[in-house]
């Protein structure tokens, strides 16, 4: 089974934020339709798993911020966390919006021919399970669509900030193409990506410079960045050679620029 290497990274240089960035409510298919529906072909999103095993998007360990739950999401089974109200702290327009799972989102994607880059985001203490988890159900998905057939579906970006994770992606999907996020360049960061055959570092965008630019396209990989949300930022990484800018103006820059 051969992986996605950078030669034929087959994603656009531009990525919507867990769906629309903060113009609905976050990781939701409401999110996805209204990126849709201004232009957007790639999305991000944060995947967790339930207390029963089911992959579903919430980028929060705890359910306060963006539902009307409480507690830890991951301790909680499926049936009690699709109940939940995900769009009212957003707005009234979207009151009654609920947790979509993963594969609920890969329909979508699939359906439309968006391509997705999931963030593998594990409950803490779960990182091993939920990499393996995510990754299998990735796999299956879009298998089941075509992808890894030459029929031109790419397969999902597997990233997460945890190398662990990343590890038990790799065990159970090595055909699923991953990426290391980065909130800062720590010791050993690079050969963590090269034991996990990263394709992609993805990076906070004020970390990047020139030289750490080079050294990822040195090592073979793609260099992305998130979250990029001003014109003079995206022009300062467009200039360094960066490959990909997640973002949440969605409404603001053109996805085909």
């Amino acid at each position: 089974m051969s992986q996605t290497t950078p030669a034929d990274w087959p994603y656009p240089r531009w990525v919507a934020h867990r769906g629309a960035g903060k113009l609905a409510p976050e990781n939701t298919l409401a999110a996805f339709r209204l990126g849709a529906a201004h232009g957007w072909r790639m999305f991000e999103c944060d995947v967790k798993l339930s207390a029963d095993g089911v992959p579903f998007l919430l980028h929060d360990a705890t359910l306060e911020r963006t539902t009307n739950g409480s507690g830890t999401a991951g301790a909680l089974a499926w049936p009690t966390l699709e109940t939940l109200d995900a769009g009212s702290w957003h707005s009234p327009t979207y009151h009654g919006e609920p947790l979509p799972t993963l594969e609920a989102v890969a329909s979508f994607c699939l359906d439309h021919g968006y391509a997705l880059n999931i963030e593998i985001k594990p409950t803490p203490g779960q990182e091993d399970e939920t990499g393996r988890v995510v990754a299998q159900h990735a796999e299956r998905l879009w298998r089941a669509r075509g992808a890894g057939t030459g029929a031109g579906i790419p397969w999902p970006l597997m990233t997460s900030f945890s190398p662990e994770a990343l590890a038990a992606a790799r065990e159970a999907a090595p055909m699923l193409p991953r990426g290391l996020l980065l909130q800062e360049w720590w010791p050993g960061w690079d050969l963590a990506a090269k034991d996990r055959e990263c394709v992609a570092i993805v990076a906070h965008h004020p970390i990047w410079t020139p030289a750490t630019v080079e050294q990822v396209h040195a090592n073979g990989r793609r260099a992305l960045s998130y979250t990029v949300n001003d014109e003079d930022t995206a022009q300062r990484l467009w200039a360094m050679g960066l490959d990909g800018l997640i973002t949440d103006a969605v409404d603001r820059f053109k996805p085909q620029a």
